[in-house]
């Protein structure tokens, strides 16, 4: 296994860990740009050009694209998230540059007025399925809660309104500057011939533009600090929902800390599918439908995420007990039996997630990314065969799980009259 980095003239980075015993290549576009670099008035582009980019070239019609992706036999796709937009593709080794070639291609898209008009609607249409569907948006609304004031708020599908009021001029003017040169990784994993990796990049990608992107860093409000005692509550009513689901977030690592790891370990114990505090208070039990916690570190800011779901008349009561055993982890701990569990299915994740080309083109390209930074799987076993019961000690003191919170509930519940208890709601139509 080998790490190999060239810059391009242009400012575009070519980055490839190289494996000599792999059967396939990854190959990604990282673009850094997502919903935190949107501005209100062009909430929801990112997603909505992440689109626009496989409706086809000047010289690739969408159908020529998806052809092409076929004759390769790839494994292909793209995602938006809060920060990142990437481009990749599984193939066979003998089929890598036609990949890259392919990929670089339509991250020049033609963006024609009538692909634009015909896409918005499918994205309108999905921003209402998304709000249909269970949770019901109760993460985006927690989300936006949680970060208010700062761009993690910012949901990637961004809304009705704002969809609506993108024009082409301001989508066009987006891709100019958020898909220059310097603001993009090409990274691959698997059998790579790094070589033909960076002539392939040098011949599609040596033209393009760069253009300095804004700074990314922005403060954050203070219960996403992990300080003071601010719990925000609010509820989303769905009469025609069968159960009440619930998301909270509170304040932890970003992805620039070293605790992030440790953090990953804490949400582990605490929410694991299997042998967590929650799988056994909840799940085993027969409690609850579904409880779960998990760490997510953006550049600049993370959080814990605890998830649950149950019927309406149960929800109060299992909230309840979550937020004890939030309480009592964070004032005493876990258990060395837990410790050493979770770091035994921590470190076999990590493992089992580096032999796959795909997974790990995931995980070395945000990594550089994000912070110019390459970590092997022997990197990040070591971190975690070395985390101990201090390093638990001091992340729960610089991010208390019962501190600062926001709470979300979706469901058929009815918001509670002052004083007075939740209800569940009668059965009616949806609107």
């Amino acid at each position: 296994m080998s790490f190999r980095h060239e810059t391009l003239p242009n400012g575009l980075e070519v980055i490839a860990e190289v494996s000599d015993s792999a059967l396939s290549a990854s190959v990604g576009f990282f673009v850094n740009t997502g919903s935190r670099d949107e501005s209100d008035q062009t909430w929801g582009v990112s997603h909505f050009l992440e689109h626009m980019v496989f409706k086809g070239t000047d010289t690739l019609s969408a159908d020529d694209i998806n052809r092409r992706f076929d004759d390769l036999g790839a494994a292909a796709n793209a995602f938006t998230s809060e920060e990142d937009t990437v481009y990749y593709a599984s193939v066979l080794p003998e089929n890598q540059r036609e990949a890259v070639e392919l990929i670089g291609s339509i991250l020049r898209p033609a963006i024609r007025e009538e692909d634009f008009e015909t896409e918005k609607l499918v994205i309108l249409e999905e921003i209402q399925m998304y709000d249909d569907q269970p949770p019901f948006g109760a993460d985006d609304i927690c989300r936006a809660a949680f970060f208010a004031g700062h761009p993690a708020a910012r949901s990637v599908l961004g809304t009705l309104d704002s969809v609506r009021g993108i024009g082409i001029d301001q989508m066009r003017d987006y891709h100019r500057r958020r898909y220059a040169a310097d603001n993009v990784v090409l990274a691959a994993t698997g059998a790579i011939d790094f070589a033909e990796l960076v002539e392939t990049a040098k011949r599609v990608c040596g033209d393009w533009e760069p253009c300095p992107a804004a700074p990314r860093a922005c403060s954050l409000p203070s219960r996403a600090c992990g300080g003071g005692d601010e719990v925000i509550r609010e509820q989303v009513m769905r009469e025609a929902a069968a159960l009440e689901y619930v998301i909270r977030l509170s304040a932890g690592p970003d992805g620039d800390d070293p605790d992030r790891y440790a953090a990953k370990w804490l949400a582990m114990m605490l929410g694991d599918e299997s042998g967590s505090r929650f799988y056994w208070e909840f799940i085993d039990s027969g409690a609850a439908d579904y409880a779960s916690c998990h760490h997510q570190d953006f550049l600049d800011a993370g959080v814990f995420g605890v998830q649950l779901s149950s019927d309406a008349e149960s929800i109060e009561e299992i909230i309840e007990r979550a937020e004890e055993i939030l309480a009592d982890v964070t004032a005493n701990g876990l258990t060395a039996g837990e410790m050493e569990q979770a770091r035994s299915k921590l470190a076999s994740r990590i493992v089992l997630s580096g032999e796959r080309a795909r997974r790990r083109l995931f995980g070395v390209g945000l990594e550089w990314a994000h912070s110019r930074r390459y970590r092997s799987v022997a990197d990040d076993l070591g971190v975690v065969e070395t985390l101990t019961a201090a390093d638990l000690g001091r992340l729960l003191d610089r991010w208390p799980l019962s501190g600062s919170h926001a709470t979300v509930l979706a469901g058929p519940l009815e918001s509670s009259s002052a004083g007075g208890e939740p209800s569940v709601a009668a059965a009616s139509k949806p609107q």
